[in-house]
């Protein structure tokens, strides 16, 4: 008897590794070779492709994909329709026109850090690193490295703000002092 929970509609591969008290929502697809932390919940038609790791404590919204080679760290929220990328230069085939295999992609290495969000709609493209707490807005598309705490926005997304740990707003950048919940964090 496995420790998570899975609709009967989602689909988790013989070999994918879920953690203890993760939901896997309905039609989501967790391949095999991919890995899911504990207490994660992994809504409608989620897609997490081999080789992706995603940590403890998760939250990954209704049609987002996670593709190989890409980690998604502890406390992190992936908001609805996000996609994460993991090839610079995709083709459906090789240059003699022979149909690429897994074996012919170059992937990229995508980072989402610890307790960072992901806004809805947004594209991360490979090789990027999502800093910690940092948040990406709505829409956004990540072309390049994200500090620690961070607001982004736009496309291509620019930094125009810092946030606390709480998701708020912070004014001031150094110290980061937030004001409602009195946390602070250095940059």
């Amino acid at each position: 008897m496995p420790e998570f929970f899975a609709h009967e509609t989602a689909v988790v591969e013989p070999g994918a590794k879920v953690g203890k008290g993760t939901k896997v929502w309905h039609h989501a697809h967790i391949r095999d070779g991919a890995a899911v932390g504990d207490n994660c919940i992994i809504s409608m038609s989620v897609y997490v492709d081999s080789g992706a790791k995603v940590g403890s404590n998760v939250k990954i919204q209704n049609n987002t994909s996670i593709y190989r080679g890409c980690t998604v760290e502890d406390g992190a929220f992936i908001g609805p329709s996000v996609v994460l990328t993991n090839d610079k230069m995709p083709r459906a085939t090789n240059v003699d026109g022979s149909l690429k295999e897994a074996c012919n992609w170059s992937v990229g290495e995508t980072v989402i850090g610890r307790g960072a969000s992901i806004g809805a709609g947004s594209v991360i493209l490979p090789d990027i690193k999502i800093g910690e707490f940092s948040m990406v807005g709505a829409g956004s598309v990540v072309t390049k490295d994200v500090p620690p705490h961070a607001l982004v926005a736009g496309n291509p997304a620019r930094i125009i703000g810092y946030v606390c740990r709480c998701g708020r707003r912070v004014e001031s950048c150094r110290p980061l002092i937030c004001d409602k919940c009195k946390n602070s964090a250095r940059l």
